[in-house]
């Protein structure tokens, strides 16, 4: 959606004499009906008027166009300023610029990613050519107008408040920055004759328009980059039933439309595929030219299989089909074709850091898709704020008049394929009685060690074959070493036994990179993921006394989020508090223990709790 748009001559004259910053404000808001704080407002007024001194020459032709605050379609993304025109060869083209206003930046281990000040704090957030490339791939690989019409989209980035100190221009970030140049403070000159490098006469063809009107569909060059990088990759090869639930929502998609919704829900308990067929789904579904995002709260497994897709660890334009349960507040009805929902069970009620936006994730996903596939294991719930049920699914499709369609993976392909191994894991984690008293070990490779430093020498040693044996935790330590990068988070002072949680130096890639082995991840990092080996430490918030299982909530971390809102729910009711507690704590170490495909190895910080699970293993 085009908020403001006019051409050179009026902007410049809209900066001098009508105060391009209120034009804007009027346009944002009765346009995208976005209420604007006074910070917003000022960061226009500061920077408009830069692109007015950068624009103010006389080779830039006066009818080229301007557009500000472009919202791209499907999204709720906006581009600060785009220039429209053609080049010496009558070529449309367009310049894409990220204004920022940015006297700082930090450098970070994290591909593409900077940490600066905003205004209640320093944060990390994508390095400013990244995201003026990122914008222009989506225009690339979705608008049809632009792609078919051959119309060439230059983005760039303008921090006119930055002095060079080598970090934002650090070459780490030099990939992204060939993409979309970097311009500073001092370069001002450089800025217009990159844009006049591309613009020779004004905009004829009304451009921006024409874009703004295009189809949004994906381009074939992008289907057949994702369908050449699915094949022969082993894992996601789909078995038995995980090919029927794959057929039945490729048929769903195909029947889906504005006045016949779709909504498919999916259940399968740990390692019946549920990812392999998302993944599988979202590539056909794009070769089928339907507009298609794979979806999920937690940001782990999106970064890891958008990772295995581009088959590297650098971000992607693949990055675009990948996006948060939290990104639909504002979205129109039906804008997808489809959306797939993996790890449904984690979807919120309500979005953002605050958890102050939109009304209820679910509803705003089935409303904004022709078809929603959510793909549910009920028994993964692990935080306080987890809604993801089959009834609250139901309850808002039926209320959207969608129909709904149920289905079930049932196959298991993780735990060496042991039913037993999980129904005696639901029994001992105290989940739920079940026939498997006592785990037979010729089942699964399950074991229980002695020490945290043989539970890592083991995950060492398995990991020297394929790079695919983790450690993981239950959140029962702070993570200390995000402050303070020289101390350790887990630390057990009996056994010499130091380690770092995993989100310091490969983010949620930790779980591909080969050094990260030493590093120990949590719950909110590998779920929805899976290792062949996995070991696992448990922390003091579950353990057996006299062989009751017994959960503690204060043992858990007080950074973690998990609980968060469990101690004023224990004041209005503390056996409904206590009883929704324990099943997170419960789920939290069943979801960690069923990472594994070909083993799991528990060390258990009390020793009566390793006693007990002892005792309920065959010798």
């Amino acid at each position: 959606m085009i908020v403001y748009q006019s051409n050179k001559e009026n902007f410049l004259k809209d900066v001098v004499d009508r105060n391009i910053e209120d034009i804007v404000v009027k346009w944002v808001q009765d346009k995208l009906k976005i209420n604007v704080g006074r910070s917003e407002k000022d960061s226009w007024k500061n920077s408009l008027r830069e692109m007015y001194f950068v624009l103010e020459d006389s080779d830039i032709p006066g009818d080229s166009g301007v557009a500000i605050e472009y919202r791209i379609p499907q999204t709720s993304k906006r581009i600060d300023f785009i220039l429209t025109g053609q080049d010496g060869n009558n070529v449309e083209q367009v310049i894409l610029v990220e204004l920022k206003q940015w006297a700082e930046a930090q450098l970070t281990d994290n591909d593409g990613i900077v940490v600066t000040r905003f205004q209640h704090g320093f944060k990390e957030t994508a390095h400013p050519s990244y995201q003026a490339w990122s914008y222009a791939s989506l225009m690339n690989n979705f608008n049809q107008t632009v792609y078919d019409e051959h119309i060439q989209i230059n983005p760039c980035a303008y921090l006119h408040n930055y002095l060079d100190d080598g970090i934002i221009s650090n070459s780490f970030y030099a990939e992204y920055i060939a993409q979309a140049p970097i311009f500073l403070k001092n370069d001002k000159v450089k800025l217009r004759e990159f844009i006049k490098k591309y613009v020779k006469f004004g905009d004829k063809k009304n451009t921006m328009f024409r874009i703004d009107s295009g189809k949004i569909k994906p381009s074939k060059s992008l289907a057949d980059s994702l369908s050449s990088m699915l094949k022969g990759n082993k894992e996601f090869v789909m078995i038995d039933d995980q090919k029927i639930v794959y057929e039945t929502a490729l048929s769903l998609a195909r029947k889906s439309s504005f006045v016949a919704n779709n909504v498919l829900i999916v259940e399968g308990g740990p390692g019946t595929g549920k990812s392999v067929v998302a993944i599988n789904l979202l590539v056909a579904l794009t070769k089928l030219g339907l507009v298609a995002k794979y979806v999920t709260k937690n940001s782990a497994p999106r970064d890891v299989y958008e990772s295995m897709l581009t088959g590297h660890f650098k971000k992607s334009e693949i990055s675009n089909m990948f996006t948060g349960s939290g990104s639909f507040t504002e979205t129109e009805e039906n804008t997808f074709d489809v959306l797939i929902i993996d790890e449904a069970h984690r979807l919120n009620e309500k979005s953002g850091m605050y958890k102050n936006l939109g009304e209820n994730q679910i509803k705003e996903i089935i409303k904004s898709s022709k078809f929603s596939i959510f793909f549910i294991d009920e028994d993964q719930k692990v935080t306080w704020s987890d809604i993801g049920e089959k009834e609250e699914i139901i309850r808002w499709a039926n209320g959207q008049t969608a129909f709904v369609h149920k289905l079930e993976l049932t196959s298991q392909f993780r735990c060496n394929g042991s039913d037993g191994y999980l129904a005696w894991l639901d029994n001992v984690l105290g989940i739920r009685e079940t026939a498997n008293v006592i785990f037979d070990r010729n089942d699964f490779d399950f074991k229980v060690v002695g020490s945290p430093n043989e539970l890592r020498d083991i995950i060492l040693e398995k990991n020297k074959i394929k790079n695919k044996a983790r450690l993981v935790a239950g959140y029962c330590w702070d993570w200390v070493s995000k402050r303070n990068s020289a101390k350790n988070d887990i630390v057990i002072p009996e056994y010499n036994f130091e380690a770092k949680w995993n989100l310091a130096s490969h983010g949620n890639l930790w779980i591909l990179k080969p050094e990260s082995v030493s590093e120990i991840g949590c719950i909110h990092t590998c779920q929805g993921l899976e290792v062949d080996y996995v070991g696992v430490i448990v922390g003091n918030d579950f353990i057996v006394r006299d062989g009751k299982v017994i959960t503690d909530p204060s043992k858990r971390s007080r950074m973690d989020a998990s609980l968060k809102g469990f101690k004023k729910y224990f004041q209005v009711d503390p056996v409904k508090a206590q009883k929704k507690a324990d099943s997170i704590i419960k789920n939290t170490y069943r979801t960690l223990m069923t990472r594994g495909m070909k083993g799991c190895y528990v060390y258990f910080l009390d020793k009566e709790t390793e006693e007990y699970f002892r005792s309920r293993m065959t010798r």
